[in-house]
């Protein structure tokens, strides 16, 4: 399940962001994996515009509605800035199935990307995500992003010119299985466009349902 989420970033967010990846430094990004044999980008090094960044991709994220309706986010793993020049990338992997945060460990259920480039400002660099024998090739414009399951194999293809910049993240959702995940958010998105036009009745016993499900399969804390 995918989903793309345009505008995420509100035009004076996308420049803060630039500012603090014009101004901080960057290392190599194996620095947090450091066993990969397959990355090769830079990472942001920095602890305070660090902590700048990643409240501003956050904040960013969780006002968003039909993220919040499509994670159910329990959750978020600080976005991080990270960059691709002239040949690097990084190739087909997937995600940790359980990360730690602080003194939490979490499950990652949810990878997004936040593309904070310009689409026309550097050539390749498509994130490339195998869905069974099925190819997807994204590349979107600054501001937005892209959510995709974390247990996929993807990789970014190499940068052939110009700097890719983009912000990463990953989610553990309260419906940790996928498939509940999309029965619900297709019923948030029914009651949202149809629920005007229900009889009044009908709109409660939906959203009793929605709210049913939610505490049935939900996690809490």
């Amino acid at each position: 399940m995918f989903r793309e989420i345009h505008s995420i970033l509100l035009p004076e967010e996308l420049d803060a962001l630039h500012r603090i990846a014009d101004t901080a430094p960057f290392v190599d990004g194996r620095i947090s994996n450091p066993h990969s044999s397959v990355k090769n980008n830079l990472q942001l090094h920095d602890q305070n515009a660090g902590q700048q960044s990643s409240r501003i991709m956050t904040d960013a994220l969780l006002r968003n509605e039909d993220f919040r309706n499509f994670v159910f986010p329990r959750f978020i793993a600080p976005p991080m800035i990270t960059k691709y020049s002239d040949g690097m990338h990084y190739g087909l992997h997937h995600d940790a199935a359980l990360m730690n945060l602080g003194q939490l460990t979490m499950r990652s259920d949810i990878s997004c990307t936040i593309f904070l480039s310009d689409s026309d400002s550097y050539e390749g660099g498509e994130l490339h995500i195998r869905l069974g024998t099925a190819d997807v090739f994204v590349k979107l414009p600054a501001g937005a992003a892209i959510l995709y399951p974390s247990s996929t194999l993807h990789e970014v293809l190499p940068v052939t010119r110009g700097e890719r910049r983009v912000g990463l993240s990953f989610m553990q959702s309260r419906i940790a299985d996928p498939e509940k995940r999309e029965w619900l958010y297709e019923l948030n998105e029914v009651a949202a466009l149809e629920g005007l036009t229900m009889q009044k009745e009908n709109f409660a016993r939906l959203q009793r349902v929605q709210a049913n499900l939610l505490r049935h399969w939900g996690e809490v804390g």
